[in-house]
């Protein structure tokens, strides 16, 4: 699903459209923030790769590339997006700035042999000799953990690519179950990050708290010091629906993330969103907790619990 369009489309029609849209945003002066302890500074929104599976490779490479010109230096993927096509856009972009941004890519394989042959698609696909951070994608079962601890496992496939400078740090992802997450940090000394759906409605998920991420694997892993990434900052475009995308992004800033990632479509959404993160003042607990309300007042059956958050299982 496309999260948004530019909302200055929306007033295509109307007279005075083109001077009611903003400025183009500054380049440069997004906040920086550090990535957990390995002293990194990230700018505090990423470019995501996920979505160039809906636009054409020669407009997510403009994408990218304005991303960069704008001050952005984390970039996010994983070879699942679009069966490793993703890939081939930073490919086709990134080699002129490569030394200047934080690259990142994830795999889903569970076993050494596969975990190390995916990597090296990855690489040259995106057309560098490493990446700065490489993920376990996706880590959403106990028997996932299982499978990436033993031996053979893809853990000895992701440590031995940081023996060889094939990635400088190693993380891993889950938007399905916060307590894998916190089943995850309990070998929190091997990995540097991790990234986890943090939105303004994953609160309201019902039941006592285990299905938030916000409540549940958001401490575990600030206690453990590691980086923090938080993602579907817009629900998969569905929050759009009752928030404006500017209390999204400023709801998932206030809470204590490294970066969001987020899914620029066009140059317009890439714009918006700079705009936010270049003003980004934190939010209140009172001005979160009223955001928190809105989510979960039961007016919109559609932003709060499983009829958004389709992603969250539990075995």
């Amino acid at each position: 699903m496309r999260r948004r369009t530019f909302f200055g489309a929306a007033l295509s029609g109307l007279a005075g459209a083109a001077s009611a849209r903003p400025a183009k945003p500054r380049e440069g002066d997004i906040p920086m923030r550090t990535l957990g302890r390995t002293g990194q500074q990230l700018t505090c929104i990423g470019m995501g790769g996920a979505r160039f599976h809906l636009i054409s490779k020669e407009e997510g490479v403009a994408v990218v590339k304005h991303a960069y010109e704008l001050g952005i230096n984390y970039f996010d993927m994983a070879h699942a997006y679009a069966d490793g096509y993703a890939e081939t856009v930073y490919g086709a972009a990134i080699p002129p700035f490569r030394k200047n941004i934080f690259l990142t890519t994830k795999s889903g394989k569970r076993t050494r042999a596969e975990a190390a042959a995916e990597l090296e698609l990855s690489l040259k696909a995106m057309q560098t000799d490493h990446v700065d951070l490489w993920q376990m994608h996706n880590v959403a079962k106990m028997s996932d953990i299982e499978r990436i601890f033993a031996p053979g496992g893809a853990i000895e496939a992701f440590e031995e690519a940081k023996k060889a400078g094939k990635c400088r740090f190693i993380g891993y992802s889950n938007c399905r179950d916060p307590l894998v997450h916190v089943a995850m940090l309990r070998h929190a000394e091997r990995f540097d990050t991790a990234l986890m759906p943090l939105h303004v409605a994953d609160t309201s998920y019902p039941g006592a708290g285990e299905m938030s991420f916000e409540k549940t694997a958001l401490p575990a892993a600030r206690e453990r010091g590691v980086g923090i990434f938080g993602i579907k900052v817009f629900g998969n475009a569905f929050l759009l629906r009752t928030f404006s995308s500017a209390d999204c992004l400023r709801y998932s800033l206030s809470l204590p993330v490294t970066a969001c990632p987020l899914g620029f479509n066009t140059i317009g959404q890439l714009e918006d969103d700079v705009r936010v993160a270049q003003n980004f003042k934190p939010l209140s607990e009172e001005e979160k907790n009223k955001l928190r309300a809105r989510a979960g007042s039961g007016k919109f059956d559609a932003i709060a619990g499983p009829a958004l958050e389709y992603w969250k299982t539990r075995d």
